[in-house]
């Protein structure tokens, strides 16, 4: 829970400006930012306006951003990654990566936002219907299975083998499919009474502790896919993860 929160503050602090300019910048994007969160916690109607008034006119942010900005916010958005590939390292009992794999971290943000973008455009782009909906589900659960599966390999330095990260992908998807299905029963409705008692901060609170659980899922996915590898019958335990064991 204590990494979960420092998630969820890193992640709004600084990766959120990040995306906010993106989403600007891309032509395609008819409600910027907004479209990943509300997307995200599986939202509609009044809730999915309250968000998408907390996080308006994206592209006048687009105007008044410079190249410097830019930079500054990628920067900026590298220690929310250390913050994942800390989480991951601790999960696999693993050294802190040395100084010079920070590369990896910036790549691993590029692939971050690369992966929120399409996964919030593949509504838009298969539109509604019964058929369409399932459809988009299988391509989210696959795409963001091989995302968590692929960062978690990526940022790890390449230390744990592809086998054992598989659960820990696997059980990442589960657990953001049940905080999807929890946010749009929970969090839609405390969205609106919290939106009309506090204002905007009271929407910010409540996807701030969407956050807080998008946190918890990425590092307990790990955490579970690492019990199910080393508990899995007729497993030979890796170099890595054999002192772990116990």
């Amino acid at each position: 829970m204590h990494r979960a929160m420092g998630f969820a503050a890193l992640g709004l602090v600084t990766l959120a400006p990040l995306l906010i300019v993106v989403a600007a910048a891309a032509p395609s994007q008819e409600r910027g930012f907004a479209l990943w969160v509300v997307d995200g916690m599986g939202l509609s109607g009044r809730p999915a306006d309250a968000v998408q008034d907390l996080f308006a006119a994206p592209r006048k942010v687009l105007s008044t951003t410079s190249v410097l900005s830019v930079v500054l916010l990628v920067l900026f958005g590298v220690p929310f990654a250390g913050s994942v590939q800390t989480g991951y390292e601790k999960v696999w009992g693993l050294a802190a990566g040395r100084w010079h794999t920070v590369w990896r971290r910036a790549v691993w943000l590029v692939a971050l936002t690369a992966y929120l973008f399409a996964e919030a455009q593949s509504g838009a782009a298969l539109g509604s219907g019964t058929l369409r909906s399932w459809t988009r589900i299988g391509l989210s659960a696959l795409l963001g299975g091989l995302f968590f599966w692929w960062g978690q390999r990526f940022l790890l330095g390449g230390r744990i083998p592809w086998r054992a990260l598989l659960p820990g992908a696997v059980a990442t998807m589960v657990g953001l499919g049940g905080l999807r299905l929890f946010s749009s029963l929970v969090f839609s409705p405390l969205i609106v009474s919290n939106a009309v008692s506090y204002g905007s901060v009271g929407t910010v609170l409540i996807v701030t502790s969407w956050l807080v659980g998008v946190g918890f899922v990425v590092f307990g996915g790990a955490l579970v896919g690492r019990y199910w590898y080393l508990h899995e019958p007729h497993h030979i335990p890796h170099p890595h993860t054999r002192s772990r064991k116990h």
